[in-house]
Formats: structure tokens, sequence, C-alpha cells
């Protein structure tokens, strides 16, 4: 029933596409830009769910299985493990949207089946790239000017490729050194209808394993990449935050250099320094990790608390430190402002009190408090120990009364 319900929506979806792509066919072709042609990607899209689907039928479905054997087991584990590379193959073919989403899968350790969060991590630091005449059209189009009259210099490797643009270091005319943020060219172009097939091969894989909803990726994706694909935004997000905290001496964030700046082209200053979880840069550089962790603790809780402007991608990648031999203290950059939650009084007021329950150990009061921010009641202890990270045996005994434990 599945597979004639995917067969079914794959073939109406090619006859209202193929009008379309065709239509657009010749006009593109003569550019060789084929990945960003509308009905390759969809084709793309419609086999990779019509093979998860006939992965699965073959190695799982086909049969009837003692599902605590360890034979089962392992078929399983197989069904995904090939499943997760069609869609891996996927969204480096077609990248933008997918990628994105990818990544978030890469990262849904517990909710996911392990073979898809393991096989989909890679696209966190092997993100598909774009050729530099790639960059320096989407420089031409936003800026209009060539790249020669804007840079002395520019890299050609880049400092880091992600979903939705990679970064490059320059230098200016005048000699300042920056990075240079460059959108992907085909992002917009897809952006609407990647997100449809995306939902697609979403709904496709959750038939597949019912346990496992994905819909929230999808609407979380959709509410946010349009605020994502605004580089203007961005700039504007860090120098909101930088101002919010000035008083935070050792907090950094790098200057914007509007002039040079667009939608699709953030030109900011270069910074250099450590990942903030490289324990060997901070013992070379003489970096107390204690005071690094508290000092991250404090602009996390000052926003989450104070201000509810809370930046939304803390990876490794986007928190440098850095500190000379000559520093009494390390300087933390804040970097990738394209994405900040703005949490409403309301939230803030019940989620502090959540955390107070929490370290009081008072059940009825965590109860209450979850309620309020949308847990459903049988669910509050969950809750509790996702946003704590401590089993619930540990919350009743008292969080702040010992670490966790090495079995935890």
């Amino acid at each position: 029933m599945l597979f004639r319900n995917i067969r079914k929506v794959v073939k109406y979806s090619f006859y209202s596409g193929v009008t379309i792509g065709g239509t657009v066919v010749a006009f593109k072709y003569r550019d060789g830009d084929y990945d960003s042609l509308a009905i390759v990607r969809l084709s793309r899209a419609a086999l990779t769910a019509v093979n998860i689907g006939r992965t699965y039928q073959s190695m799982l479905y086909s049969r009837e299985w003692d599902k605590a054997s360890k034979e089962y087991i392992q078929a399983k584990s197989d069904a995904h493990t090939i499943g997760a590379a069609k869609l891996l193959e996927l969204c480096k073919a077609n990248k933008g949207v997918y990628i994105k989403v990818g990544q978030h899968v890469g990262a849904l350790d517990y909710l996911l089946p392990n073979e898809y969060v393991q096989t989909m991590r890679v696209l966190h630091k092997d993100a598909p790239r774009n050729s530099l005449e790639e960059l320096y059209e989407v420089i031409r189009e936003d800026l209009k000017k060539d790249p020669e009259d804007l840079f002395e210099e520019f890299d050609s490797e880049p400092l880091g490729t992600a979903s939705l643009a990679q970064v490059h270091k320059a230098k200016l005319k005048d000699g300042s050194e920056v990075a240079v943020k460059v959108q992907h060219h085909f992002v917009r172009k897809n952006i609407k209808i990647d997100l449809q097939w995306m939902e697609f091969i979403i709904n496709v894989m959750s038939k597949v394993f019912p346990d496992f909803q994905m819909q929230w990726l999808v609407d979380e994706t959709k509410k946010n990449i349009t605020k994502e694909l605004d580089f203007l935004q961005e700039g504007k997000n860090a120098e909101k935050v930088s101002e919010l905290f000035r008083n935070y001496t050792w907090l950094k964030v790098p200057k914007i250099y509007w002039e040079y700046s667009s939608e699709r082209v953030l030109v900011m200053e270069y910074v250099t320094g450590g990942q903030v979880n490289d324990v060997k840069y901070l013992e070379k550089h003489n970096i107390s990790k204690p005071d690094l962790c508290t000092k991250l603790g404090d602009l996390y809780s000052h926003m989450i608390f104070v201000t509810g402007f809370v930046h939304s991608d803390p990876h490794p990648g986007n928190i440098l430190v850095h500190k000379d031999p000559q520093d009494k203290d390390v300087s933390v950059y804040l970097l990738d402002h394209g994405l900040y939650a703005q949490l409403s009084d309301k939230f803030r007021y019940h989620y502090s009190k959540l955390w107070l329950s929490i370290i009081a150990r008072d059940r009825d009061k965590i109860r209450v408090h979850a309620e309020h921010l949308g847990i459903e009641k049988e669910l509050y202890g969950l809750f509790a120990c996702m946003v704590t990270g401590r089993p619930w045996d540990a919350i009743m005994k008292g969080i702040d009364k010992s670490g966790p434990s090495s079995d935890e």
C-alpha cells in the first residue's frame, strides 16, 4: 500500500513537473547548470524516496520477523545503513536546503537510528563547495562591481563551507583583512520546491519507521530559512548582540563592513583563534578551561534569562578563543549571527522557574512550569532530564549535590 501511494505521488509530481521543467531545459542546458534544473532535482528526490522505500520493503517488510532476534536487528541496521547512504547521496547532489536538513539529522542522536545520524554527520565538515568563479558571479550581481575592484587579495581555498554559504579570507584595497561570506548561487531559486520535496522524503521515511516523526524538522527549517538567507539581517544581529554585551570585555563580535555587504554577501572583520573545544589549543595558549566554561555559561544564561536574544547556532566552529602571551584574559569570538531566537517574557519566566524547581527538587512545580512551556503533563520528567542532561534519579537527589557519574 505504501509503495503504491509513493508511486502515485511520484507519477503525478513528474507529470506536473515535466511541463515546467521542459520549458526551461533548453535555456538552462546551454549553461551546463544541470543541478539547478527543477526537473533534475525533483527526479533525484523522487527516485531516492522510492529507492529508500524499496530497500526497506525488500530487506525488512517482505517477510515475518521475530523482532527480538539478532537476525532482525542486523537486517534493520543494514537497511538503515543503505537508506542513510542514499539520503546522503541526495543531499550532496542537490545541496542547499538538503545539506542543511541532512546536518540536522546528523545531530539527532538518540532520536533517529544511529546509522542515519553517523552517516549524515559527515555533512558538518564535508559540505559541497562552489568554485571561485561561482562566488565571484554572486558578488558581481549583488555589489555591481568586479571582485578585483573590491579586493586586493581573495584566497581561493575557503575557510569554511556550510549548507547555505562559504567563507573566504580576503584583503580589501586599504589592507584590511576580512572574511567574505558568499551565499551559494543556487539556494534562493530552489528553496521553495526543495523544501516541498524534502518534506516528501521525510514523510516517506516517517512511514518506513513510524516511531521517528520529523515533520517538526521541516517546519523549523521553513520558519528559519528566510532569516538565514538575509545576510544584512545577520549583520544587524551581530551589531545588536555586540551592543547588548558591550560590558563583556572578553566577548568579541567581528565588525561588519556594510559598504561591501548585501543580502547574499557579508564582509566582516577577519579573526583568528582556536575552536572552543580544541583542548590542545587551550593548553598551548594557557587558557583556563574552568574560566572559559564560566564565561560561556554566563554569556548564554544572560542571553536566555535576561535579554531573551539567543544565538541559535553555538557549535564549536562558531565560538573561537584567542589569547596572546601578553594578554591577561582570553578573548571569545562569537561568529555566525544568522539565526537568533527572541524569547518572550512568559517563556523566560517559566523557564527560569523550571530551573529553580529542578534545583529545589520540587516535582509539582517542575510539572507546572513544564506545562506552561508546552509540555504534556506526563512528559514533564523526561523534559527535565532533557534540559539538565541528567537522569531523573540524579535530579531527585539534587543536581547541585554531585556531578554526572561515569555511568551517566
